[in-house]
């Protein structure tokens, strides 16, 4: 059965960085696009990050540009998302999906990977 499964997440202190994982089982990470959200207690879900598997480009939402980094592994199995300098308010869980938009996207959603930031 074809799936993304989300690892990687932790407790981290403010200023720490975290690599997530989000590797696919039952097919390759070629040509799709790869969003990941997150979602705090209370708060809606949001985009973080978009990666491009066609082209190998990523973009990123204002809440982790220039503190994330999206790459993918050469067997196109599992893109990584990088979080740098953390912050309180990245404590979140954090999913990944083959959509870059939540809203057209209506296939399962993982568990995620909960990412805490505290000291």
């Amino acid at each position: 059965q074809a799936q993304l499964v989300e690892s990687g997440g932790g407790l981290v202190q403010p200023g720490g960085s975290l690599r997530l994982s989000c590797t696919a089982s039952g097919f390759i990470l070629d040509d799709y696009f790869i969003g990941w959200f997150r979602q705090a207690p209370g708060e809606e879900r949001e985009r973080v990050a978009c990666f491009d598997g066609e082209i190998g480009s990523a973009t990123y939402e204002d809440s982790v540009k220039g503190r994330a980094s999206l790459t993918r592994d050469n067997d196109k199995t599992t893109v990584y998302l990088e979080l740098n300098n953390l912050k309180a308010e990245d404590t979140a869980r954090y999913y990944c999906v083959t959509s870059c938009d939540s809203s057209i996207y209506f296939g399962p959603w993982g568990e995620g990977t909960q990412v805490t930031v505290s000291s």
